[in-house]
């Protein structure tokens, strides 16, 4: 375990951990959920939560692979991307259907001889307290887990089929989902930015965002299933 050509293998394993969390439907997922929620501490949570699902769902399907010495087969492979396409557009639908819920639309009226038009909501909830932070971690947990089975992360699994052995395959598997955990914690932290400073600048421009972030998951989900089904490739 301690040969130099081993380390350089797991430290690229950690580099190519945190470009996989670039992935666009990565991306997507996390961006709607960080939209329904913006703040610091939901960014990182949210990161942290996707990462370890992610990397979770790796060393499962890893272990699995590397004990039976058996590639995924691309018909797993293809179900495990359109799920996460369908996912995609669960997750941008739900946060369009929320908007729609909340009604958001300009409201005029007259104070003091001056007309001012202001962002109203007649559905808002009063209730804006903090969630516990393992309902906030559940859903970006589970999306994580669902990527661990899609996309170039199922193209890992055909890599570590060929390992030494069954551990250095899972130590692997392992440092990989930690450059994943600390790439989707540090991107949290980015899509908060937009985020977080949006409110600040007014509703309007937040809800802007939000809308954004719907279209986008709802459109890119579409792209992957249809390309999935036409066997066309997504990278």
């Amino acid at each position: 375990m301690t040969d130099p050509s081993y380390l350089t293998v797991l430290g690229l394993g950690f580099v190519l951990g945190l470009r996989h969390a670039l992935d666009s439907d990565h991306l997507a997922a996390v961006s709607t959920v960080l939209a329904e929620r913006p703040s610091w501490r939901a960014s990182g949570l949210v990161g942290l939560s996707w990462g370890l699902g992610h990397t979770a769902m790796l060393l499962l399907v890893g272990a699995i692979v590397l004990f039976l010495r058996v590639p995924i087969p691309q018909s797993v492979a293809d179900v495990a991307e359109c799920v996460v396409g369908l996912m995609l557009v669960a997750l941008g639908g739900l946060l369009g259907m929320k908007l729609l819920r909340e009604r958001w639309h300009l409201h005029q009226h007259d104070h003091d001889g001056t007309r001012h038009v202001h962002l109203h909501s007649h559905a808002q909830s009063g209730d804006h307290g903090h969630a516990h932070w393992w309902r906030q971690s559940v859903r970006p947990l589970c999306i994580g887990m669902a990527h661990g089975l899609a996309g170039s992360a199922a193209l890992l699994l055909f890599l570590v089929a060929s390992a030494g052995s069954v551990l250095e395959g899972l130590i692997y598997i392992a440092v990989f989902g930690c450059g994943s955990i600390a790439g989707m914690m540090l991107i949290g932290l980015l899509l908060s930015i937009p985020l977080v400073w949006s409110l600040r600048l007014g509703r309007p421009m937040f809800l802007t965002l939000q809308g954004l972030a719907s279209a986008g998951s709802i459109a890119l989900g579409l792209s992957i299933v249809y390309r999935t089904l036409i066997g066309e490739p997504l990278s």
